[in-house]
């Protein structure tokens, strides 16, 4: 899988345009001028917009970059509301299909980017509470007066920072002494403000450091106490609060949404269905993989179908040899889409892919190896213990890794990637997982199908070792965000469900919750898939619509949910869409 960061959904009701007459297409039929924000006309082209916003935003999100910092949520709050009114006064009605999903894909957007910001400032204003004290903010104000270059007294300056180190002592004496305590997510949150507090303390420094001579005079010798109070009161925040090293990184802690966060992140995504039915559909799924897992493990000779996984973890390559295992098995991929003419794979595409090993470190987050734009391999290091070494042997297998490269290459991720950087790039900005998780978990789907692609038992075995996690991965995520397992439980649930190494099932919980992902992303690769399944059928087999033509629509339209590649692929004479678009489309048969 790639690691893109997604924001989550949110769902306030938009305030309506401060006008009382229907807007006309462009304005055509009247003389009223039309309202702007921030450089943007209301008859702008709607893909245009879309690449200015998406600048705006990360200038704005550069400048004012503490992300704690109640200016920050104030400026991104007022854009994002002023360009939601603005869309409300725009001609809907006179575009054509694939600019109504662009309007669409961008209020979506927007909305996701409101959801992201409320929800921030809900879990830092608890941690402010926490700390119980507002010298954060002061901290953060004065990073922002550097990025302003506002004139600086440097006497007043080290006054300020004599001032936070003593505020910030008696936070960490009152936690040490018991009175102060708070929830595991509260006082996680409030560890990463300070960390990032101190990353940019670091560069505010050095920004003035001798090139101010009264601010080295002044600030050189309260500065590095200030440094060292924060490290101080992070450490004992996750000593106390949380019973972790202060170099721990192995403890999984993440901050759950709840049903309702879940309900908004549905509702952006298009996705019409209750994360109870969503767990029933991974319920179900799972007992088909279970079927289908017992059948290979007899043909293998094996009753139960957990000692033939035992069997293919076991028949893996020598350290030393993955990476040219894994670039013979993406030459097969590759080779077995082309001779079959099931998508069309630029010559560029298949010649410039990059092969990376994976640092020990990066392995605890990443347990298999990754694709996107290269390929970075997870195999055992010198440095792990033996038992790590043969976590990672076994759970990178040959059988499961073959079933992992047209996931993650061709013609699954990097195919995507390399189509989404040249057609329609603009819609890169609206990035789901729903749409690239699911577009190769699809291919597992269809390769599985396929007679024509070559499966022994143990490749079947490592097909659906990796189908029953993307099973496990829908009921694990949701509940885990439900408040109803704990990350330990997610944990066990893949050890026992689908036969994980330990370690593995680690990495995959640690990287769901403590990651930049948005709360639905693990249960994006199988519903994604499920939506792109059930579209073919739609389309390919039913419609007319040859697999080449719909596998090479589908990566030229880059980067949308699922159900608005289906409102281009039906067309507006089929499927009408206004500006208030709700999903609609129920995928699954079987959940009504």
């Amino acid at each position: 899988m790639r690691d893109p960061k997604f924001a989550q959904s949110h769902s306030r009701p938009l305030d309506r345009p401060p006008h009382h007459e229907p807007l006309r297409a462009n304005n055509a039929n009247s003389d009223r001028p039309l309202p702007s924000t921030r450089g943007g006309e209301i008859n702008e082209k709607i893909a245009d917009r879309i690449v200015r916003v998406q600048w705006d935003l990360t200038n704005l999100q550069s400048f004012w970059k503490v992300r704690s910092s109640p200016q920050r949520h104030e400026k991104l709050q007022v854009y994002l509301d002023a360009e939601l009114k603005v869309l409300e006064w725009m001609p809907f009605q006179a575009y054509d299909q694939e600019e109504r999903v662009d309007f669409l894909l961008l209020k979506n957007f927007l909305r996701n980017q409101l959801s992201q910001l409320h929800r921030d400032v809900d879990f830092d204003s608890q941690a402010l509470v926490f700390l119980g004290d507002d010298f954060p903010l002061r901290m953060a104000s004065m990073i922002e007066a550097r990025q302003r270059v506002d004139d600086l007294d440097p006497k007043k300056v080290a006054e300020s920072l004599v001032e936070c180190t003593k505020r910030m002592i008696v936070a960490k004496d009152s936690i040490l002494g018991g009175k102060k305590k708070a929830e595991p997510t509260v006082a996680w949150r409030a560890t990463r403000n300070l960390e990032e507090l101190k990353s940019h303390w670091q560069e505010w420094y050095s920004f003035y450091d001798g090139y101010d001579p009264l601010f080295t005079y002044w600030v050189s010798e309260p500065y590095p106490k200030l440094i060292k109070a924060l490290q101080d009161l992070s450490d004992t925040i996750k000593k106390v609060c949380l019973g972790l090293d202060s170099d721990d990184e192995d403890t999984i802690i993440g901050e759950p949404i709840g049903r309702n966060g879940i309900l908004e992140a549905l509702e952006l995504e298009l996705i019409p269905y209750t994360p109870e039915e969503l767990i029933e559909i991974g319920r179900k799924e799972y007992d088909w993989c279970e079927t289908e897992m017992k059948k290979a493990a007899s043909a293998l000779g094996f009753q139960d179908w957990h000692d033939a996984l035992e069997h293919v973890k076991n028949l893996y390559v020598e350290p030393g040899q993955q990476p040219q295992l894994v670039r013979d098995l993406t030459k097969e991929a590759t080779a077995y889409v082309k001779k079959y003419d099931s998508v069309t794979v630029p010559p560029i595409c298949e010649e410039t892919i990059k092969t990376f090993m994976m640092s020990p470190k990066a392995q605890k987050m990443n347990p298999f190896f990754l694709g996107g734009d290269e390929i970075i391999v997870s195999y055992p290091t010198f440095s792990m213990s033996h038992e790590e070494k043969l976590m990672s042997l076994r759970g990178n297998n040959i059988h499961f890794a073959r079933a992992t490269v047209f996931h993650e290459m061709i013609p699954g991720h990097h195919l995507h990637m390399h189509y989404m950087a040249r057609h329609r790039p603009y819609r890169q900005l609206f990035q789901t997982p729903f749409c690239i998780e699911g577009w190769a978990f699809y291919w597992e789907m269809v390769l599985w199908d396929s007679s024509s692609w070559q499966k022994t038992p143990e490749n079947r075995i490592g097909m659906l070792f990796w189908r029953m996690h993307r099973c496990a991965r829908i009921i694990f995520s949701l509940k885990y965000h439900l408040g109803e397992m704990t990350a330990e439980e997610c944990v066990q649930l893949l050890v026992d469900w689908v036969g994980h190494e330990r370690a593995t099932a680690e990495g995959e919980v640690r990287r769901s919750v403590m990651g930049d992902y948005g709360p639905l992303y693990q249960a994006a690769y199988m519903l994604g898939g499920l939506q792109i399944y059930a579209l073919r059928k739609e389309v390919v087999e039913k419609g007319g619509w040859s697999e080449k033509e719909f596998h090479d629509y589908f990566l030229k339209a880059n980067q949308m949910p699922i159900e608005l590649f289906r409102a281009l692929v039906l067309g507006s004479g089929e499927l009408e869409l206004d500006k208030y678009y709700k999903s609609q489309w129920k995928f699954y048969a079987g959940i009504k």
